[in-house]
């Protein structure tokens, strides 16, 4: 998707619209992907106040530059968060998945995507791994494991020898 519903331009007003319509349809899982977690955080926190159990709320995350948003984050009432390392263009380092319950990772897909390296890929992971947040490898992108561009279809989904498409467990509230 190209939108991010916490943009500055989206008014409260829509964004609460919005809410009332996934309060309204409890059969479907809804999942809010923002670069602005600090404006979601306020929103949901003081504004809409609930936790529903069928929206997840996420950041994106693409190198150490942004990590201090996955804070802001774990401060946002949800019943699953996510992150999304993607198009992840650099090293994150070490980062705290604490109350983080997902990670999706994916390298950049088209004319000018950047290269993604395992060993990026490999930090999170372990980093998962340790933290019991549920690992999902979307997509090489554009730059293959061999860091060969081509067509991010021929270069797949396979990290560790196999695809990766862990989901988070079911939802909890967590304030």
């Amino acid at each position: 998707s190209m939108s991010d519903l916490f943009h500055e331009r989206v008014s409260d007003a829509f964004i609460l619209d919005v809410w009332q319509v996934m309060r309204e349809t409890p059969r479907h899982n809804y999942q809010i992907l923002t670069k602005r977690p600090e404006r979601m955080v306020e929103l949901v926190a003081t504004k809409i106040g609930e936790v529903l159990p069928n929206v997840w709320l996420g950041t994106s995350i693409e190198d150490a530059n942004v990590v201090e948003r996955i804070d802001h984050l774990r401060a946002a009432p949800a019943a699953i968060r996510f992150i999304s390392f993607e198009p992840l263009i650099a090293s994150v380092g070490a980062v705290d998945l604490q109350d983080i319950h997902w990670a999706i990772v994916g390298g950049e897909s088209g004319k000018s995507a950047r290269p993604i390296r395992e060993e990026w890929i490999d930090e999170i992971y372990v980093q998962c791994l340790s933290a019991g947040t549920a690992f999902f490898f979307k997509q090489w992108g554009t730059w293959g494991k061999d860091n060969k561009k081509r067509s991010k279809k021929a270069n797949g989904r396979e990290y560790r020898g196999r695809t990766w498409d862990e989901m988070p467990t079911a939802p909890q509230a967590v304030a």
